[in-house]
């Protein structure tokens, strides 16, 4: 690989370059972007293999061009890794994103105009889960369910009582910021009731999820999407799961549906990490996700930051900055912990007053700083820097020093590979 780098340095040191800011950018912050992850180094190396050449149109042993043979044993030997690790009926591993595996399930499942129930994005759904920006609002009638304002956990009362009222076609269950257990069973039984099939999409979950520590959807719902980086840790990707009986309709919606060639390079990668997923140590790892984010939550609210919920489950937690400082705006707490050499995104909170360039919340997970080995002692002073970083007014001493700070950890635990 080192012939590789001294090649493209030669060839187009402009992008050279930035790939090796990039990759200082990575080792020398803190990453806490609850979507983010470290891809090992074999994820790495699969992504950038020469399977990048192959055209591939079709599915393995039907393919619309000549030379797959080796690619088909790539893809074939994703698919039962995939259905290994999950214990679902079947998987198409070709979703270039977790945005086009729900648009698989959504093609193969909807016709335009056609009623779906999901989570609403302002209280921690996901984009291509009825935004009205995005190709799911625009095709479909999607109908929002949010979280209780009293106790910021799903309103399963509201997912029955308008799953009655609308009789959608499809209920769409999970999140990209909401830190509780997600009941698929509970919903599960809500769309048998009216007559509707569920789709699970555990895009941030499915580490915690093939491990054990996350309810499991695959029994109960019709149909799964996932990325499979996140808490999977593999390459920046989607997969559709769902049960035999709608495998034809799933590969159909993929191709020609909705994609032509797959990436043979990604889902080399999506292999790997699938396997590296099978290993006992995946679990410790998983495992030590979400005991980072409990101390994390723990020591942000004896800081006096209030967290939506109350609390996690998982591998995030949503902060409402108001309690702790009412004019601090997530925008601006994400500015100031990047200056500090601590990476979160600004979200929005449940019932959140102010715009979603401004919100009221940030995001913050812990997959990322869990791979490069850290553990709960050292979230316990990522946590007070968090605190005296926004509780500087800005002051460009207090930050500057907690960068030196934040830098010196990242040495200590350098990015594996």
């Amino acid at each position: 690989m080192l012939g590789y780098w001294k090649y493209l340095e030669n060839s187009d040191p402009e992008i050279y370059g930035l790939i090796q800011r990039e990759e200082h950018r990575q080792q020398s912050m803190l990453e806490m972007i609850a979507s983010e992850n470290h891809a090992s180094p074999a994820v790495l190396v699969a992504a950038g293999s020469c399977l990048t050449n192959k055209y591939a149109e079709g599915l393995p042993g039907r393919r619309y061009y000549g030379g797959c043979e080796h690619v088909d044993d790539v893809e074939t030997l994703a698919i039962n890794r995939c259905k290994k690790l999950f214990g679902c009926d079947h998987a198409n591993v070709q979703p270039h994103s977790g945005t086009q595996a729900n648009m698989a399930v959504y093609f193969s499942q909807l016709k335009p105009g056609d009623t779906v129930l999901a989570m609403d994005l302002a209280h921690g759904g996901h984009l291509s889960h009825g935004f009205r920006l995005n190709f799911s609002g625009n095709l479909y009638n999607f109908v929002s369910y949010g979280v209780k304002r009293d106790t910021e956990t799903i309103d399963y009362d509201q997912i029955a009582t308008l799953a009655k009222e609308h009789k959608p076609k499809l209920i769409v269950c999970g999140a990209s910021a909401y830190p509780r257990t997600i009941d698929f069973e509970k919903i599960a039984e809500i769309a048998k009731e009216n007559g509707a099939k569920v789709l699970a999409d555990i895009a941030h979950i499915a580490g915690l999820v093939c491990t054990g520590f996350h309810m499991d959807p695959i029994p109960c719902c019709e149909f799964v999407t996932s990325t499979t980086h996140k808490t999977l840790r593999g390459p920046r990707a989607g997969t559709v799961m769902c049960k035999a009986e709608y495998a034809k309709s799933i590969n159909s919606a993929v191709f020609p549906g909705m994609q032509g060639g797959p990436l043979c390079h990604v889902i080399a990668a999506k292999a790997v990490a699938f396997a590296e997923a099978l290993r006992p140590d995946f679990k410790t790892y998983a495992k030590q996700i979400i005991t980072n984010c409990q101390v994390l939550a723990d020591e942000l609210t004896s800081k006096g930051f209030r967290l939506c919920s109350g609390g996690t489950d998982n591998h995030l937690v949503l902060v409402d900055l108001r309690q702790y400082n009412a004019e601090l705006t997530g925008a601006m707490a994400e500015t100031l912990l990047h200056d500090a050499g601590i990476v979160v995104n600004k979200n929005l909170i449940p019932y959140d007053t102010r715009s979603a360039q401004e919100t009221s919340g940030v995001r913050i997970g812990t997959p990322a700083l869990t791979t490069r080995g850290l553990k709960e002692e050292h979230i316990k002073q990522i946590a007070n820097w968090i605190d005296k970083v926004l509780s500087s007014g800005g002051d460009e001493k207090i930050i500057s020093n907690v960068r030196n700070e934040t830098a010196e950890l990242c040495r200590q635990f350098p990015i594996p590979g």
